[in-house]
């Protein structure tokens, strides 16, 4: 029990259904699978390339877009250092609820800070978590530039960006890094699922 819940007299109760009984209805372990890496490197297109494959074996799975979750759960957070940790920290909070209900979780986020990724591979615990480094050229990344954020970042009209005027810290030891400018999104989807079956998470 954290020192929150001390000081609040909160008690986690447990209900009369087990995480291993929800697995077993779904025919597979819960886990997280953490898309990290810069804005347009490609980590919503492959996690949700990789839903539609496990969607299509049965699985029950959902994908947390970092834009997605900012219109509702985390809509009065800025993009401050500061508030940037507590998006990862509310996302980590809820994909651990997913894991325990046994569904994939696939978030897809920037998550620039190797802190705040430690602090959900810990909260989640080893063979619940993978890490997902999807690794691409800046450059590159710039030039694909969907939605012009990059061209607003470099004019100076968006402070704090990841990679232009914030940094971004590479993952330490990732479970996978995807070199998504060096091959397809589809290919980079089947190699997660992959590692998610030499992990037992998924039958082969």
């Amino acid at each position: 029990m954290n020192d929150i819940a001390k000081e609040r007299n909160l008690t986690w109760h447990n209900g009369l259904v087990a995480r291993t009984d929800r697995e077993e209805n779904h025919g597979h372990r819960g886990a997280a699978v953490w898309f990290t890496g810069l804005s347009a490197s490609g980590k919503s297109t492959i996690a949700h390339h990789l839903e539609k494959m496990l969607f299509k074996r049965g699985c029950s799975t959902y994908v947390f877009d970092g834009d997605n979750v900012r219109h509702g759960l985390c809509s009065d957070l800025s993009f401050s250092e500061d508030a940037r940790s507590e998006n990862i920290r509310r996302i980590g909070e809820m994909s651990k609820l997913f894991v325990d209900a046994g569904i994939i979780a696939l978030t897809a986020f920037i998550s620039p800070n190797q802190k705040d990724r430690d602090r959900i591979r810990s909260l989640l615990g080893e063979g619940n978590f993978f890490e997902i480094f999807v690794n691409c050229p800046i450059e590159i990344c710039e030039q694909r530039d969907p939605k012009g954020i990059y061209v607003r970042a470099r004019a100076g009209e968006i402070k704090n960006f990841t990679g232009i005027s914030a940094p971004y810290e590479k993952p330490v030891s990732p479970h996978l890094e995807i070199l998504s400018h060096q091959e397809e999104a589809m290919d980079s989807a089947r190699r997660v699922l992959d590692l998610l079956k030499m992990n037992d998470v998924i039958p082969e």
